[in-house]
C-alpha cells in the first residue's frame, strides 16, 4: 500500500518535472518575474504610489474642507459689523482707545 502512494506521487512528480524543466515556461516564468520585480513599473513601486496617491488625496479632501470652512467664516466676518469686531479683539488683542486689555495664561500652557 504504502509502495503504491509512493509510486503515485513519484508518477504526479514527473509530471510537474515535465512542466517545470520546460525551456518556454522557464523563460515566461522569468519575464513574469522581471516585469513584477525590476521593472520601473514593478509592483512594489506601483503599490508605494497607490499609498501616496492615497495619502495626497486624503490632504487634498482636507485642504477642501478649510477652503470651505476659510471661506463661511470670511463671508460671516465681513457680513456683521459685531463679529468683525469681536474677532478683531480675539485674534489680535485689539482694542478701544479708552479701554485696557488684559492677557491671563495658564502655567501650564507655558513652554519651558
Amino acid at each position: 500500500m504504502i509502495e503504491l502512494q509512493t509510486r503515485c506521487n513519484f508518477i504526479a512528480l514527473m509530471k510537474w518535472k515535465k512542466y517545470i524543466t520546460n525551456p518556454y515556461i522557464i523563460v515566461t516564468l522569468a519575464f513574469i518575474a522581471l516585469l513584477f520585480f525590476s521593472d520601473r513599473n514593478s509592483l512594489i513601486d506601483q503599490y508605494k504610489l497607490r499609498k501616496q496617491y492615497n495619502k495626497l488625496k486624503k490632504e487634498h479632501q482636507y485642504y477642501q474642507e478649510q477652503i470651505i470652512d476659510a471661506k463661511r467664516q470670511r463671508e460671516e466676518l465681513f457680513t456683521n459689523e459685531k463679529n468683525l469686531e469681536k474677532f478683531a479683539r480675539e485674534k489680535y488683542l485689539m482694542k478701544r482707545d479708552d479701554e485696557d486689555v488684559y492677557v491671563f495664561i495658564a502655567k501650564d500652557s507655558i513652554k519651558k
